[in-house]
């Protein structure tokens, strides 16, 4: 009796769950059909100067690499205004060896700030609301990208390009992360993370900003008051989406710039970045933590609770057929979106590593992870609205407040910049 009713219930979330798994893959298709429509594309010839402000704090994984990268894009006329709140940050020695290892005609104009410390919100917002103060008087495009991104070469020409219409209040890349190494939880955050980047798309009102490859024009910056939205806050990309959307302007997603992360980490730094991507998330857009949470309660329900139903039913000498015959549909629906996504990824990300054999067994198999630790990530954001960012705590009191709990020297982290 006890197992017949299991099975009734079973069934029942197995066919909620195939149903959001074939919405879910009709997404991952609309997504892979908007990068290859993308990447057909001849690149618009609009190039006006730019300033690109580049926040550091501590030392990232590769930030080496990473400045070299930014300072050396294949772009006419830019800046580069790095920020720091502390001028005794480690970062700046890179930031120094770094510069010194290019010419002087072969790197852009390069400026410093130091913001200080921020008092009630996020120290990056802090640095960046400083940062765009400094910006050179002839720049037309803001540009925003963090310590742990890895531009490539055309990187700011596809950012800036779509800028040309006017109805675009800001163009925008994603991050996709890249195990330097390997590991188990550097693969699983890349999988975890991977489902985000595909829930951008062609249509643009429905878009977001992501603060390590977003443009607007300057002027836009100004209309829309970006600084009065960053007021109070820790995430500039949900502020900056806001003010986007507020002013009715689009937000262009720009596959060229799905931006490579290279870096391993540990599966504590991996529960800590992810927890605390959801619960920023449930601070600045709540009904995108509900709709996460309640789609990662379901699959968690039918599929582990399925394999524990399958694993039981045969001890008991019961039939599995079905039961086992749904999961191995909700298994391969996971596995080809999965699979289209970063076969078409791969055209935009040229790091070998990320279309690996690793890599792409980890996105193959690693899904089903990924989902329940959504489902960690989504309850662990229902209870607490803490969180610790680059050494500082933070506890998010609303859109528009945020108290500093305790801060940190910047110094060489296990955490990201999210």
């Amino acid at each position: 009796m006890i197992q017949s009713s299991l099975l009734v219930g079973f069934y029942f979330f197995a066919a909620v769950s195939i149903y959001l798994g074939i919405l879910s893959l009709r997404g991952g298709i609309r997504f892979v059909s908007y990068l290859r429509s993308e990447s057909s594309k001849p690149l618009d010839e609009f190039t006006p100067f730019a300033s690109i402000f580049f926040p550091l704090r501590g030392l990232d994984e590769g930030l080496r690499e990473n400045i070299a990268a930014v300072v050396s894009l294949d772009y006419p006329s830019y800046e580069v205004i790095f920020v720091s709140d502390d001028e005794n940050d480690p970062a700046w020695r890179v930031v120094a060896e770094t510069r010194a290892g290019f010419s002087e005609l072969s790197v852009p104009a390069i400026h410093r700030v130091i913001a200080g410390p921020a008092s009630n919100r996020g120290q990056k917002v802090h640095n960046l609301s400083v940062a765009t103060g400094h910006a050179h008087s002839s720049s037309r495009v803001f540009v925003f990208v963090d310590s742990d991104a890895r531009p490539q070469s055309a990187w700011l020409r596809s950012l800036v390009a779509p800028l040309r219409d006017e109805t675009v209040g800001a163009a925008t890349g994603y991050r996709w992360f890249v195990p330097a190494r390997g590991g188990f939880a550097s693969h699983l955050r890349s999988v975890w993370n991977a489902a985000i980047a595909s829930a951008l798309e062609a249509e643009e009102q429905k878009n977001f900003c992501w603060g390590g490859a977003t443009a607007l024009r300057r002027s836009t910056f100004e209309k829309c008051e970006v600084l009065k939205y960053w007021r109070g806050t820790v995430s500039d990309d949900f502020a900056v989406t806001r003010a986007m959307r507020e002013a009715g302007l689009a937000i262009k997603f720009v596959p060229q710039c799905l931006t490579p992360s290279i870096e391993d980490c540990s599966l504590r730094s991996l529960i800590e970045f992810t927890t605390r991507q959801l619960k920023i998330t449930r601070a600045y857009a709540a009904h995108l933590w509900k709709a996460v949470l309640f789609g990662s309660v379901i699959f968690v329900i039918t599929f582990f609770g399925g394999v524990a139903l399958l694993v039981t039913r045969a001890f008991l000498q019961l039939p599995v057929a079905t039961p086992l015959i749904l999961l191995l549909i909700l298994f391969a629906m996971g596995a080809m979106k999965s699979h289209l996504r970063l076969r078409a990824v791969s055209a935009f990300v040229s790091d070998t590593r990320a279309t690996s054999s690793t890599s792409t067994l980890a996105h193959l198999t690693l899904w089903p992870l990924a989902s329940a630790l959504y489902l960690y990530n989504g309850v662990a954001a229902a209870f607490s609205r803490r969180i610790r960012w680059r050494g500082i705590t933070y506890e998010l009191k609303s859109p528009n407040e945020t108290v500093i709990i305790r801060k940190q020297k910047s110094e060489a982290r296990d955490q990201r910049s999210g």
